[in-house]
């Protein structure tokens, strides 16, 4: 997997833009929150690839298990740290996340 940086910090800063418009009146009633949809989306996105990732280097691992002269030791070892780190990372995110909604839930109102 290609990490892509330029399209990444294009992406962030779209949602910056969008963040700095101006917010108008809150409606209770509105239900129709399109960040709440593409932080969803972006959320599965994100897992569904650390997923394949995970499947993929287990794919090598067992390919090179059997003989596959295709593939070199040093090729499963990336694939297996890469898929590793991105699991990291999405346990880190998880965790965040978690932490703010104990902060958000622990609020006074």
């Amino acid at each position: 997997m290609e990490i892509k940086a330029q399209s990444l910090y294009q992406e962030m800063q779209a949602m910056a833009s969008g963040a700095s418009m101006e917010i108008g009146p809150f409606n209770p009633q509105e239900t129709n929150n399109p960040s709440s949809k593409n932080f969803a989306e972006m959320l599965g996105q994100a897992i569904n690839t650390v997923n394949e990732m995970q499947l993929d280097s287990k794919n090598q691992q067992i390919a090179f298990e059997m003989g596959d002269p295709s593939l070199s030791l040093a090729d499963v070892m990336l694939a297996k740290e890469k898929s590793g780190i991105a699991f990291e990372a999405t346990v880190q995110v998880r965790n965040k996340v978690m932490e703010a909604y104990k902060q958000i839930m622990n609020m006074p109102v």
